[in-house]
């Protein structure tokens, strides 16, 4: 009888010892499935974020390139061709020329310099990965106030914290993206942008006093659309506020991780 007891001791350990066993292998490669799939998603987030990186960092080329040229041919063509005008118009009077032509001339050669270094400024292509987005944004709305006679205003307020520069690309890109679509779109006499600094965020506000859109109709258009994934993938929310000939407001809302941005 007792060994009959001891037998049964011994199985009755051993189913349970065995299932104690099944249950930590099932527990095991429960976790390590769950493990795998969180490595592959932050594998695939990263991926993702790379790609979006690359792509803005193309755009931002891009873009310097196509406003260089642009301003190459309306601009400094313009200025240079009535030089050559005045030049002519001295050749075929045989050379006769008075002070305050050759003045106009000087006044109208010395502007087209002063185009030429403006915009090899923006054409150095490591203009944005030795600078900060806050510096990088004021050159490109001084050149656009120049160029394109709009005013405008940029506030920074509270103390600048750091920020990585993959997600500084990012934001530079969303405010181009932005300031793009008030020149073809809002057609704004004015720019203004805010960006307030705490500790924890930095929230920018882009504002134009242009007419105003229906955000519900247009919110799939590619500049907005643009704009929304990069905002994604940086962790920041947008909020877009506009009105039917009363203007149009964009805000960014991005926190700041400082074991993120150190």
């Amino acid at each position: 009888m007792e060994r009959e007891e001891i037998q049964l001791l011994v199985i009755s350990f051993s189913i349970v010892l065995f299932t104690l066993l099944l249950a930590i292998f099932i527990l095991f490669s429960f976790f390590q499935k769950k493990k795998s799939k969180f490595l592959i998603d932050q594998m695939e987030s990263e991926l993702i974020f790379q790609a979006e990186l690359t792509k803005s960092k193309i755009e931002i080329k891009e873009q310097t390139l196509t406003n260089i040229s642009r301003e190459l041919h309306d601009n400094i063509g313009q200025i240079l061709s009535v030089a050559l005008m005045q030049m002519n118009i001295i050749i075929e009077n045989d050379g006769e020329y008075t002070k305050k032509e050759l003045k106009n001339i000087k006044e109208l050669v010395n502007k087209s310099l002063n185009e030429i270094r403006l915009l090899s400024k923006i054409m150095n292509g490591d203009i944005f990965v030795n600078t900060n987005f806050i510096k990088s944004i004021s050159e490109d709305l001084e050149r656009i106030a120049e160029l394109k006679k709009i005013k405008y205003q940029l506030n920074v307020s509270g103390e600048i914290q750091k920020i990585n520069k993959e997600h500084q690309t990012i934001i530079y890109r969303i405010l181009q993206e932005s300031i793009a679509n008030i020149l073809r779109h809002s057609h704004s006499e004015t720019i203004a942008i805010e960006i307030f600094f705490t500790s924890k965020n930095c929230k920018i506000n882009i504002i134009d006093t242009g007419k105003g859109f229906d955000y519900k109709k247009e919110s799939s258009g590619t500049g907005l659309a643009n704009i929304k994934t990069r905002v994604q993938l940086i962790k920041a929310t947008l909020n877009i506020n506009s009105e039917i000939n009363k203007g149009t407001t964009i805000t960014i809302d991005y926190p700041i991780n400082t074991e993120e941005n150190n």
